[in-house]
């Protein structure tokens, strides 16, 4: 592993340059079981000196805690880093385990103010609706979120969990930079109508979960004997009962082309994500979640890994095999509106 910065790719036509790879931290402090403080920072702090420079967090990831917890890191290292964020999924006083979706415009201001203040910023650097309310007009939602960059108060606008024809609506109304869905060789449902659209508009594809949660490197597989209780991916059908155990086997090929590289699950499946960007031929910058330096680093150094014709094919069928939903409630997704 050299200490080489990793390439950099622009955030749609008009967005920001970021690092090729970012980095997702909800991790740090939300759904994935206990992390510890300390060895989350160090993880920040490896990631800039490799080149990561976008940093995904958003105010529904431990109610606020996430932003919060990233805000002396962001201070700290402004003008290096690219802060992106999201609003949409709004919690109940009452109900902190509930999520309920809210696009309209009241809301988008009060949630941006509010991560303004926990992130201790004057603006954001790329704002995401986090997911999409069907009961507000899109034009609505996104002509509230480019007044916020007129006002300031955001530089650039994402979408997270959109359809392709949604895409094109946004970007009637104003530039939308990049969009963000789970996108890995477990999940590719996205290549059939929002990447086209992406790539027809000059808009960055930045992949979610390209790990799998974490199944892809191996390092669990039957989510409730091998996470601890409050671990959300208990939650999650690919990861429970017979369907990890028939996912799990899906990890052969990846395992065979792993070994020809002398790399990890993991590197191959990053690995295989990155190249996406050639194959569909627009940005994609993945964020891999993780909460330690050293997994960073293992993370980054898949940027540099290139797969064969050969290896893409055996790769190529893993998705239509898998067996359960990305989530039990798959309508906080896009998947019943494409």
């Amino acid at each position: 592993m050299t200490d080489s910065r990793i390439a950099t790719v622009r955030l749609g036509t008009h967005g920001p340059e970021v690092g090729v790879q970012g980095l997702g931290c909800m991790g740090m402090s939300f759904a994935y079981g206990p992390s510890d403080a300390e060895t989350s920072r160090a993880t920040l702090e490896r990631a800039l000196e490799l080149g990561v420079t976008l940093y995904d967090t958003a105010d529904a990831y431990g109610a606020g805690e996430n932003e919060r917890f990233l805000a002396p890191f962001f201070k700290a290292h402004r003008d290096e880093v690219v802060i992106a964020t999201k609003f949409a999924l709004s919690i109940p006083p009452d109900e902190p385990t509930r999520r309920v979706i809210r696009n309209d415009a009241p809301y988008i201001r009060q949630a941006v103010e509010a991560s303004l203040k926990r992130l201790d910023v004057d603006v954001i650097d790329l704002y995401y609706m986090h997911r999409r309310d069907v009961g507000v007009p899109l034009e609505e939602s996104v002509g509230t979120m480019a007044e916020l960059v007129r006002e300031g108060k955001v530089k650039h606008l994402g979408l997270s969990e959109v359809t392709g024809d949604e895409l094109r609506a946004a970007q009637d109304v104003h530039p939308i930079a990049a969009v963000q869905s789970e996108w890995s060789l477990f999940s590719r449902d996205i290549e059939a109508k929002v990447v086209p659209a992406a790539r027809e508009l000059g808009v960055a594809l930045v992949p979610y979960s390209p790990l799998g949660r974490g199944f892809l490197t191996g390092g669990f597989v039957q989510a409730e004997k091998d996470l601890t209780d409050d671990d959300f991916r208990r939650t999650m059908p690919r990861f429970t009962g017979d369907n990890a155990a028939a996912n799990a086997a899906l990890l052969e090929p990846v395992r065979a082309v792993a070994e020809a590289h002398g790399a990890s699950l993991a590197q191959i499946a990053l690995a295989w994500v990155q190249q996406r960007s050639a194959v569909h031929g627009l940005p994609v910058v993945q964020i891999p979640g993780t909460r330690r330096p050293g997994r960073v680093e293992e993370n980054v150094a898949a940027t540099r890994i290139v797969l064969t014709r050969e290896e893409l094919a055996l790769l190529e069928p893993i998705a239509g095999r898998v067996a359960g939903s990305r989530y039990q409630d798959m309508t906080f997704t896009s998947a019943g509106r494409e």
